[in-house]
């Protein structure tokens, strides 16, 4: 790890990165790749490093964690950088949604209101055969 915060150290010195592109890089490296697999570091607010989370299980149990998740990531980027972490459940977007069909003009005859080709054949040789 020691080698780790040195390189990371003289990226630092480096204006093209900045302390929230070495936060989010550092993240991983500081929870492991079983906890990094189910939160994830969004962004820098501050000196609070955004961390999304799965569910609000996952936040609980990262919030507990987090004095000892600082300590990594100060051993890791350096003190100073990340002085707290906030966990957040992202808002569940909404998914696409189906396009509807649209007619382009209106329908006369109630048959072409069935959308299944083969059913509305028979439906109109089954009226064709009750009306003779």
């Amino acid at each position: 790890m020691e080698r780790v915060a040195k390189s990371l150290a003289r990226l630092k010195l480096s204006d093209a990165i900045s302390t929230e592109d070495l936060a989010r890089a550092a993240w991983p490296a500081a929870v492991g790749k079983r906890i990094a697999s189910h939160a994830s570091a969004k962004s820098m607010v501050r000196d609070s490093l955004i961390v999304e989370v799965e569910d609000a299980i996952w936040r609980k149990n990262l919030f507990q964690l987090r004095f000892q998740i600082l300590a990594k990531l100060s051993e890791i980027l350096g003190s100073g950088i990340v002085q707290d972490v906030e966990f957040r459940v992202p808002t569940p977007r909404r998914p696409p949604q189906p396009a509807l069909r649209v007619r382009e003009t209106p329908v006369d005859d109630e048959a072409e209101r069935i959308d299944d080709p083969g059913m509305r054949i028979v439906y109109k040789q089954a009226r064709k055969k009750a009306s003779a």
